[in-house]
């Protein structure tokens, strides 16, 4: 904990967490318009397991990897997959550094506060182990078990849980540190 709290303070620099979150969204929006359209070109409509925030079960995966055909669970372990095993690193960092720049602009990061930056780390370690549990069974595929189904559809929770969970935290904080510059800049104008 210590050592990533003083890995945070070292690196929330404007610059570096603007270039960060530049890269982030850059690689997220190369998914959502490059891998993820070529990847669903092969599953007639129906959503990638990593689009899907609540979840599936036996009869979802089994249907979707039938649907994607073999062309189509190749291009998701060899298009889609790739990708999303840098996402989440870049998420991970982008977002802790994020909120921690935010919290020190509010006087709030050496105070509890600060393991709010660990939530973007674990949504990160959370779809690591989603794409594993993805590997595992288009690997396995036909012979998909209940419980590597349900271990990934877990992660898959976690992580949509603890993404959602930061950003209505970053918000919070944003709204913060506007009301914040507001009052300054009010109380500046009553001292003229």
């Amino acid at each position: 904990m210590k050592r990533l709290r003083k890995f945070i303070e070292k690196n929330i620099s404007g610059k570096k967490v603007l270039g960060l979150f530049i890269l982030t969204n850059l690689v997220y929006t190369f998914m959502l318009t490059v891998t993820v359209p070529k990847t669903m070109e092969f599953s007639n409509g129906m959503k990638l397991l990593d689009m899907m925030p609540t979840g599936y079960d036996l009869n979802y995966v089994s249907e979707l990897f039938n649907s994607l055909g073999e062309i189509g669970r190749e291009t998701y372990l060899t298009n889609q997959i790739p990708v999303d095993m840098i996402y989440p690193l870049l998420f991970a960092l982008t977002y802790s550094l994020l909120l921690a720049y935010f919290l020190k602009k509010l006087n709030k990061l050496n105070s509890p506060f600060t393991y709010l930056c660990f939530i973007p780390i674990f949504a990160g370690i959370a779809d690591y182990l989603e794409n594993s549990g993805i590997i595992t069974m288009l690997k396995s595929y036909p012979d998909l078990t209940e419980i590597s189904v349900k271990t990934t559809s877990i992660f898959s929770l976690i992580k949509s849980i603890s993404t959602t969970a930061f950003f209505i935290i970053l918000i919070i904080v944003l709204m913060k540190l506007a009301l914040k510059t507001i009052n300054k800049k009010k109380s500046s104008a009553h001292k003229i």
